[in-house]
C-alpha cells in the first residue's frame, strides 16, 4: 500500500493569517495522525509564509509516524534538517520567491550539487529524495547523485488527467519503470486529490508515498480531515 503523508503548510498559512497560533499546528499533525495518516510532511520556505523553521523544531515532539522535510538545500536549510534529523529530507529546486513547487531538478546540470548534499545528508542517517519532472533523462540523472528516492513532480498528471487520463500517467509510468530498473524508490506529490490519486497509484508500479497537502486541506474544509484521510487510505490501498 502507497504511504500518505500529509502536507500541513496550508494549515501554517491559516494561522499566520490572524497571528497567534490557531490552528495549532501541533494538534493538528496530532489529530491527523491519529486519523490514519502515515507521515507529515512540511516545506518551508526562506519567508517562512506558512511553516516556520521554528515549526519544523518543533514537530518531532509529535511526529510519531514519518517526518519529511522538503525544501531548497539552502544552508540554511541544510543546517535545519541536519539538526533534526527527519525520516526523509525532499530536495526540490524552488527558487526564493516561488509560489509553490514548479519544476524538478536537472540533475545532470545539477549533479555534482546534489551528491553533495545528499551524501551529507545520508551521513546523518536521512533518507534522501529529490523532486524530478517524468523525464527518463532526469530519473537516469538521479541515480548518480546517490539518492535514495525520487518524488515525481505531478502537476502535469493532474492538470491533464480530466481530459485524458491515459495519456496523462503515460510519462509517469515509464519514469517510474525506468526508476524501478534503477533501484530507486518512487514518491510522489503535487496537486494530487481524491479526484485523481487512485489512478494514479493503480497505474505507477510501486509507488512508495505520496505527499499531499493544498488539495487534502481544501477537500477538508467541506467534509473534515477525520473523513478525508481514510478517503484517501482507501484509494491508496
Amino acid at each position: 500500500m502507497t504511504k500518505l503523508s500529509v502536507n500541513i503548510n496550508k494549515v501554517a498559512t491559516l494561522r499566520n493569517s490572524r497571528g497567534g497560533n490557531t490552528p495549532n499546528l501541533l494538534k493538528v499533525a496530532t489529530d491527523i495522525q491519529a486519523f490514519g495518516a502515515e507521515g507529515i510532511t512540511v516545506h518551508p520556505r526562506p519567508d517562512q509564509r506558512h511553516i516556520r523553521y521554528a515549526d519544523a523544531y518543533e514537530l518531532p515532539k509529535v511526529v510519531t509516524t514519518e517526518y519529511n522535510i522538503e525544501g531548497n538545500p539552502i544552508p540554511e536549510f541544510i543546517k535545519m534538517v541536519l539538526d533534526i534529523r527527519p525520516t526523509q529530507v525532499t530536495l526540490v529546486p524552488d527558487a526564493v520567491d516561488a509560489l509553490t513547487s514548479n519544476a524538478g531538478w536537472d540533475t545532470h546540470e545539477n549533479k555534482d550539487f546534489l551528491k553533495d548534499v545528499i551524501n551529507e545528508f545520508k551521513s546523518a542517517g536521512i533518507r534522501t529524495s529529490i523532486f524530478v519532472d517524468p523525464d527518463i533523462k532526469m530519473v537516469e540523472g538521479a541515480i548518480e547523485t546517490g539518492t535514495d528516492r525520487i518524488e515525481l513532480y505531478t502537476e502535469r498528471y493532474a492538470d491533464s488527467y480530466l481530459n485524458n487520463p491515459e495519456q496523462a500517467i503515460k510519462p509517469y509510468v515509464e519514469a517510474a519503470t525506468r526508476a524501478n530498473s534503477l533501484g530507486l524508490g518512487i514518491n510522489a506529490g503535487h496537486d494530487l486529490s481524491l479526484e485523481n490519486v487512485q489512478y494514479f497509484a493503480q497505474n505507477i508500479p510501486q509507488l512508495l508515498e505520496v505527499s499531499i497537502g493544498h488539495a487534502l486541506v481544501c477537500e477538508s474544509l467541506y467534509l473534515g480531515f477525520e473523513n478525508v484521510i481514510p478517503m484517501y487510505l482507501q484509494r491508496l490501498s
